[in-house]
C-alpha cells in the first residue's frame, strides 16, 4: 500500500526544490533561512499551479489526500483552493473557458511554461515591511507594492518575475497574516496577477 503522506511529501519537496532552483528570490531567502536553521518548508503559505483545467491540474494532490475547499472567481480568471490539514494550501487556477478568459494571462503562460510546475510559493512572513526591506539589501526586485493595509487580515506582495526568453516566469510571495485568517482575498489575488503581467 502507498503510503500517501511519504508521496506528498516526495511530491512537494521536488517541486519545491524545482522553484527554488528557477527563482532567485526563492534561492536567496531559502539561503537565509537555512543559515538560520529554519529551512524553507515551515514558512511556506500556500503553492500556486497555473493550468488549463483546475480539477485535472489539482489531481495528483487529490490523489494524495487534498480536498477542495473553495473558488474563488475574477474578471478573466478564477481559482480552486485545496487544503489537508498539516500542509501549505494549494491555489490552482486558470483563464474562464470562455470569452471572459480571453484577456487572462494564464493560458499564455501554462502553454510556455506547462502545469506541472509551481507559478509562485508564497511565504509567511510576521512583518511584511521588514522582509521586503531586507530581501531588497540582498538585491530582490518586487512587482508594485504591498497590498492591503497595515492591520489587514491579509497583506501581500509578489516579486519581481524570473524571466525565461523574454517571458514573466515564477515570482516569490510575502504574505503577513493577521487574526487567524487562512483564506485568500479576490481584489488581493487580482492585483498581485497584474502586478506581474508581462508589460
Amino acid at each position: 500500500m502507498i503510503d500517501h503522506a511519504v508521496a506528498l511529501d516526495a511530491r512537494i519537496e521536488h517541486m519545491v526544490a524545482d522553484y527554488v532552483l528557477h527563482n532567485r528570490a526563492a534561492r536567496m531567502l531559502k539561503t537565509m533561512l537555512d543559515n538560520a536553521g529554519v529551512g524553507l518548508s515551515p514558512v511556506i503559505d500556500h503553492l500556486t499551479i497555473r493550468t488549463f483545467d483546475i480539477d485535472r491540474g489539482a489531481e495528483p494532490f487529490v490523489a494524495l489526500g487534498y480536498a477542495y475547499d473553495e473558488t474563488i472567481e475574477y474578471d478573466d480568471w478564477y481559482a480552486k483552493v485545496y487544503r489537508k490539514a498539516g500542509y501549505p494550501a494549494l491555489f490552482v487556477d486558470q483563464a474562464y473557458s470562455d470569452d471572459r478568459g480571453k484577456t487572462s494571462i494564464i493560458p499564455g503562460w501554462v502553454e510556455k511554461f506547462g502545469d506541472q510546475i509551481f507559478h509562485h510559493i508564497a511565504v509567511r512572513v510576521e512583518d511584511i515591511e521588514k522582509a521586503v526591506e531586507r530581501l531588497k539589501q540582498n538585491g530582490v526586485v518586487f512587482a508594485g507594492n504591498i497590498v492591503g493595509n497595515r492591520g489587514d487580515r491579509l497583506r501581500q506582495i509578489f516579486s519581481a518575475p524570473e524571466t525565461v526568453d523574454g517571458q514573466p516566469f515564477s515570482v516569490l510571495e510575502l504574505a503577513e497574516r493577521h487574526r487567524g485568517y487562512l483564506g485568500f482575498l479576490p481584489p488581493q489575488a487580482d492585483s498581485l496577477m497584474k502586478s506581474t503581467a508581462p508589460r
